[in-house]
């Protein structure tokens, strides 16, 4: 029996962080949980169009600050900011109704979108909506993460492919994709895709080289002298 684990679940602890920054205690934390789930879940549809990566929420006592990384920034930014205006009405109507807090959001544009395995999925499942062949847009994802620098990318898509009675799975990939090293920036991103024959999971992995981080001791240079070896008589 196959043991599997969220790729970013298991670095969380060496080079990954949390996309929730807050502190609950026993009264709000369930309801801040339910909150950030609903928050992201709506984000993610309403902005389907947009390429998001991911979303942070960061929130205190009256205040809520969400940064969505996009590759699409003007997509979700609107002319002058009415898009930007219309998220907070919509996220205050749904969740904070009746309340005070205050809603920010900051847009961040993502350097290099291929690199992304959430907009590679979305990508894939977009063409495989339009009807467009899946193995064609497989290959042509793959090569052009491979061309953006990465290391190792794996697409995997499974359901029923073209239709057929018996759904499948089928993979394509390059490189290497490192599972148990913990210094492995991987990428990976699960999106379903719509179909009428039904759902189709598009699961997208990619490595993006290493992350090493210096200590502060090694910037600044250490002040614990080594031991010397023993002479030997």
């Amino acid at each position: 029996m196959g043991r599997k684990i969220h790729p970013k679940v298991f670095r969380l602890a060496t080079i990954y962080s949390w996309d929730s920054k807050w502190f609950g205690n026993r009264n709000n934390y369930i309801s801040n949980l339910r909150a950030d789930v609903g928050i992201r879940e709506y984000l993610m549809t309403r902005l389907k169009e947009a390429s998001v990566d991911h979303i942070e929420i960061d929130r205190n006592a009256e205040k809520i600050t969400i940064a969505i990384f996009t590759a699409k920034p003007g997509v979700v930014i609107g002319r002058s900011g009415a898009g930007i205006n219309d998220l907070k009405k919509e996220l205050k109507k749904r969740f904070y109704r009746g309340t005070r807090t205050n809603i920010i959001i900051n847009v961040q544009e993502i350097k290099n979108p291929s690199l992304s395995a959430r907009v590679v999925a979305q990508g894939v499942a977009q063409e495989i909506e339009r009807r467009l062949p899946f193995r064609r847009s497989m290959k042509m994802a793959r090569e052009r993460v491979m061309k953006s620098g990465a290391k190792g990318v794996k697409i995997q898509v499974s359901g029923r492919l073209n239709g057929a009675d018996i759904a499948r799975k089928e993979i394509v990939h390059d490189g290497s994709i490192p599972l148990h090293n913990l210094r492995a920036d991987v990428s990976y991103a699960r999106v379903p895709a719509r179909t009428i024959y039904g759902a189709i999971g598009i699961k997208v992995w990619i490595y993006r080289g290493e992350v090493f981080e210096e200590s502060a001791s090694d910037k600044k240079g250490s002040s614990i002298e080594k031991p010397k070896p023993r002479k030997r008589n």
